[in-house]
């Protein structure tokens, strides 16, 4: 195992992005209460269209508009409406970021859809998926990745004494490596993206943030060689989808950090969130299976929900994040 500083404090807990409700505000108090060692940003997709992760991130694009079109995100001739509110949607998020947060001099999580899941879900003005044109693809990874740079750069001014961390959400790189991703008529699918490729594109954006990235992907199959080889410091996944111990051990062997999703999104039969003596027993006895010491638990892993909480009540979804917050704070004082 390689001996290396991780952008997190030991025993740390995050989140993976959405919780639920609307109010920016309220749920941002939730985060910097429940998780102070790692907060993060969090998303609201009940707010609607612009809140969603494909409107959210497609706002930060560089020369590359987006509009709405039967529901779905294409990109557009020029700016409009859609696009004018994901980006208020955003600023207003970092404007009350940076009110509630202004003397926070810690780490903290940011996050934007990767470019594979980009190309699988924005269409083309002529239709289809982006990833059907290699040279479109290509366009919308130098974009994000500008309007990264930018992101990143916007919260580093209202947090002058914080730490970002950026997350890429990539729950479509599975598919896009496969060959999955749906054609318009659900008849076919359009053609895989060789690993190569898809780690080039990756490693664009992760080399134009300037920060530490972990690439989230709540699928199973999870590339764990081409998200570390792409650059990231670390990998969040859901620890219910690892069917395969292998792969996991042979990146974290080789210093990839890990974001265990060790706590279900929706509550169990019984109704309520596991407590954090159980999700700290998941954590250790994963960690124990790998056959790693100990002693590099706390440091290499953050624990956090299984994915996204958008879907969830408020208390549940409080409930996680206090339930994973303190199984991080037992597994640094082991």
């Amino acid at each position: 195992m390689t001996d290396q500083g991780w952008p997190w404090p030991a025993g740390a807990a995050t989140g993976v992005g959405s919780l639920p409700g609307t109010d920016i505000a309220e749920a941002q108090r939730i985060v910097l209460g429940e998780l102070p060692a790692l907060p993060h940003l969090p998303e609201l997709p009940a707010r609607g269209p612009g809140a969603d992760l494909i409107g959210r991130t497609a706002g930060l694009l560089v020369e590359l508009p987006v509009e709405l079109y039967a529901a779905r995100w294409r990109i557009a001739p020029r700016p409009g409406r859609d696009l004018r509110r994901a980006r208020d949607l955003m600023e207003r998020d970092l404007d009350q970021l940076a009110e509630q947060a202004e003397a926070y001099a810690g780490p903290i999580k940011i996050q934007v859809g990767g470019p594979l899941t980009l190309a699988a879900s924005l269409e083309l003005p002529i239709g289809g998926r982006m990833v059907r044109d290699p040279g479109a693809v290509r366009d919308l990874t130098g974009s994000l990745a500008e309007g990264v740079r930018g992101h990143v750069a916007a919260v580093t001014r209202r947090l002058p004494r914080a730490s970002v961390l950026l997350q890429l959400d990539e729950p479509s790189l599975p598919a896009v490596l496969a060959g999955r991703v749906p054609t318009e008529s659900g008849f076919g699918t359009y053609r895989a993206v060789e690993p190569g490729v898809a780690g080039a594109l990756l490693g664009d954006v992760v080399e134009a943030a300037g920060v530490p990235v972990v690439v989230h992907c709540c699928a199973p199959d999870v590339p764990l060689e081409l998200i570390r080889t792409a650059g990231a410091v670390g990998v969040a996944l859901d620890l219910g989808l690892v069917t395969d111990l292998d792969p996991l051990g042979e990146a974290v062997d080789a210093g990839l950090g890990l974001l265990a999703g060790a706590v279900p999104t929706g509550p169990p039969a019984a109704g309520r969130a596991p407590t954090s003596a159980q999700v700290a027993d998941r954590v250790r006895q994963l960690w124990d299976r790998l056959g790693f010491p100990r002693r590099r638990l706390a440091e290499q892993v953050v624990v956090t929900p299984a994915c996204g909480l958008a879907d969830a009540t408020p208390r549940y979804a409080r409930a996680v994040l206090t339930a994973c917050r303190d199984a991080g704070r037992r597994l640094a004082e082991e």
